[in-house]
């Protein structure tokens, strides 16, 4: 089946926008860029000692907002446009949403080849690993 919504998740590493140029190139259909705020909590700081502040959601909020230009950026080059929007929560869970939200009918993503347990770890990350067992569509995952 032709899809006709890809949705590309990007987080700003090279393969997330690798997975973005994938996209352009073979789906000629609306493509959606997401960013994925994560909201930093303490069992994610060093030593539990950062506190989520409104600081530091504002930095990653214009981190987003950075990003998503560039995928705007990187269309344009290509006489593409893609749609864009950033949402905040846990990446794979926040995914995952979005596509049972709307009409996306294919995710292209990047991988993350970091060590990890089991194969499919050690070929897809964790956020790749969880949309690829768990989207109701097609995943393309590259690496």
């Amino acid at each position: 089946m032709v899809p006709s919504h890809v949705l590309v998740p990007l987080d700003g590493s090279p393969l997330a926008f690798d997975a973005l140029e994938h996209a352009l190139a073979v789906f000629d259909c609306r493509v959606t860029v997401l960013n994925v705020v994560t909201p930093l909590d303490a069992s994610m700081s060093e030593s539990d000692v950062l506190e989520p502040d409104e600081t530091r959601i504002a930095e990653a909020r214009d981190r987003g907002d950075r990003l998503i230009e560039r995928a705007r950026d990187r269309a344009a080059s290509v006489d593409r446009t893609v749609e864009t929007v950033v949402e905040t929560g846990q990446p794979a869970e926040t995914i995952l949403a979005y596509v049972d939200a709307t009409d996306v009918d294919h995710v292209v993503m990047g991988a993350h080849g970091e060590p990890m347990t089991g194969a499919l770890r050690r070929l897809l990350g964790t956020v790749a690993t969880a949309v690829v067992g768990e989207a109701p569509v097609p995943v393309t995952v590259i690496r």
